[in-house]
């Protein structure tokens, strides 16, 4: 029996003259911005052209583009590689806001014609913005492609066992390191939502918790804030914030290891705002020393709980059920009977 599956991720630009049309995708998103068209597609005009130059600035720290395409291949490469063992698996990339696009991708599975596919967001976190922007492209455009194969898709994973066991492994060196210059304090940073988002019952703080909160029981950590990043915007978002957590370890001088606990894929938040901005913001504040865990790429136990996710989905199609239930009762949109084919 053959099984695509296909990995999600965000997408990035692949040079500085495709910046604004990602920003463009990514603003002109409903989950993103929740107005009506075609006045989202003018306000993404609007942000975009504003953003540009800030973005491109961002980018230029890191060679003009970025390079979460070429690891996002590596870890398809990597989980074909280990399921292959096991069956006829052929894993596929969909990005949401840069190519390949949903459509581009639905294309290449229909050719390959699988009996089933598997939908495996590389977002361990379930968020409507993310995960669930994600599963309504690709749901639109399999039904406009007549992609008409049984789909399995994976809402999420935040407390899987392989994915805690590969965080703390790259946790373990980078502490050590850390507590040479004093008691570390451990900053688990993950991409920041707006309070209102959050507020309409999105499970993803929720789940950020539940992740940290296992890490806390695999290494027994002493001193930890879950902290948000990458705002944008006059919107009130959730906190606290990564830099007033920086600043804060700076007035009690306290050494540093961050965290980047809802990225899987090195990108501009981790290269440029983790490594190049709040290592600046840690020296400036008096943090005596800033240590940052690289995030999980193709680290093995990373891949094996992408293996065994993809294998379990696709036995018990019904993954919030089957595997665990991840997400707050109250919160249907992420259990597999929303997502179903129609």
């Amino acid at each position: 029996m053959k099984t695509a599956v296909v990995l999600f991720n965000l997408g990035g630009p692949d040079s500085r003259a495709s910046v604004r049309p990602f920003l463009f995708n990514l603003f002109n998103d409903k989950a993103i911005i929740a107005v009506f068209q075609p006045l989202r597609a003018l306000i993404a005009m609007v942000i975009s052209f504003r953003r540009m130059a800030k973005a491109k600035d961002i980018y230029e720290k890191i060679g003009d583009r970025s390079p979460i395409l070429e690891h996002t291949q590596e870890q398809a490469e990597a989980l074909e590689k280990e399921l292959s063992l096991k069956g006829q698996y052929k894993v596929f990339i969909a990005m949401r806001y840069s190519h390949p696009l949903s459509a581009e991708t639905v294309k290449e599975v229909k050719n390959y014609a699988p009996d089933k596919v598997v939908l495996l967001p590389l977002y361990p976190q379930f968020s409507t913005t993310t995960s669930g922007s994600s599963f309504d492209m690709w749901y639109a455009e399999a039904k406009k492609q007549k992609l008409h194969v049984p789909h399995h898709p994976v809402c999420c994973y935040s407390f899987d066992n392989h994915f805690i066991g590969a965080h703390a492994e790259l946790i373990k060196p980078a502490y050590i390191e850390a507590a040479k210059h004093g008691h570390p304090r451990l900053l688990f940073s993950a991409h920041g939502l707006p309070q209102k988002i959050i507020d309409k019952g999105d499970p993803y703080q929720w789940q950020i918790e539940r992740t940290v909160s296992a890490l806390q029981r695999k290494l027994n950590l002493p001193d930890y804030v879950i902290c948000y990043q990458s705002r944008v915007g006059p919107l009130e978002w959730i906190g606290p914030s990564t830099e007033d957590e920086i600043k804060r370890a700076g007035i009690d001088g306290v050494p540093l290891v961050i965290v980047p606990i809802s990225f899987v894929s090195e990108h501009s938040e981790t290269l440029v705002e983790l490594d190049i901005e709040y290592r600046i913001l840690a020296n400036k504040n008096g943090v005596p020393h800033y240590e940052r865990v690289e995030a999980l790429g193709v680290h093995t136990e990373f891949i094996q709980a992408l293996s065994w996710l993809t294998e379990a989905t696709s036995l018990y199609p019904n993954c919030s059920n089957s595997l665990g239930r991840q997400c707050p009762k109250e919160f249907k949109k992420c259990g597999f009977k929303e997502w179903k084919m129609n």
